[in-house]
């Protein structure tokens, strides 16, 4: 899979990329991430790609013919039009699934506004969906957008050591991930639970599936709510509810 990032800001996303999982990821070419400088495109003299906003108002706007041409010279490197994300607080929230969607696709490219925004003509012109990460405004798309492809590439073919490494994440299969635990065994008088230290690998994942429904229960009821439960699921929460 190949991924693009439009930004003002290539050597903020490459300080990311190219650490950790994402960095090996990439130079055992399991993965192609490549960021685009948008300001590369811009007829003007000093590089500018920002104006002042039609109607008055505080701020810069990106102006489209940088943001186009770049996307442009893009899908002429490819040979193709790759799906292009804006990362934008007006979008949709990002959730796994949807991040499911985007690691089945070949190419996806990801556009970083910044400033007060993009001029909305050049979201009509290429842009296919907006995503967003949450409920809050940044400074920028990068933060964004690197969230997106760190979701996305994880769960490439041999980015991760196993893909039992996040399916049993959170939210991979609607529920929340059980509690984790490592050495020591005791650790300021909280032990760990003794049936993860039995070997019985039949129990433990049980054990787990349980916890992981009450925590969910517990901190994201709204998930459980949109989770297919099994009869035996329905009976391991109404023991948790008796027992409270």
């Amino acid at each position: 899979m190949r991924i693009d990032i439009l930004t003002l800001f290539p050597e903020m996303c490459e300080a990311v990329l190219s650490e950790s999982i994402l960095g090996r990821a990439r130079a055992n070419g399991l993965v192609e991430v490549q960021c685009h400088q948008i300001r590369d495109f811009s007829a003007d003299k000093h590089n500018r790609v920002d104006d002042a906003p039609y109607g008055g108002g505080m701020g810069m706007i990106m102006q489209p013919q940088p943001i186009y041409d770049c996307f442009m010279h893009l899908c002429e490197t490819l040979g193709k039009r790759p799906h292009l994300v804006y990362m934008s607080p007006q979008g949709k929230t990002l959730t796994q699934q949807r991040a499911k969607d985007f690691a089945r696709m070949d190419n996806l490219a990801i556009l970083c506004g910044h400033y007060e925004g993009v001029d909305e003509r050049l979201l009509e012109e290429i842009v296919d969906e907006e995503i967003s990460i949450g409920d809050y405004v940044l400074t920028g798309g990068e933060l964004p957008a690197l969230v997106l492809t760190d979701c996305v590439a994880r769960m490439l073919p041999g980015v991760l050591s196993d893909e039992s490494c996040f399916t049993e994440e959170s939210h991979f299969s609607g529920l929340l991930e059980y509690p984790q635990y490592t050495r020591p065994p005791e650790w300021h008088g909280r032990e760990v639970p003794h049936i993860l230290l039995s070997g019985h690998h039949a129990n433990i994942e049980a054990y787990r599936h349980a916890q992981a429904l009450r925590r969910t229960a517990q901190k994201r009821p709204e998930l459980l709510a949109r989770y297919a439960l099994t009869k035996q699921d329905e009976a391991i929460l109404a023991q948790e509810t008796d027992t409270d």
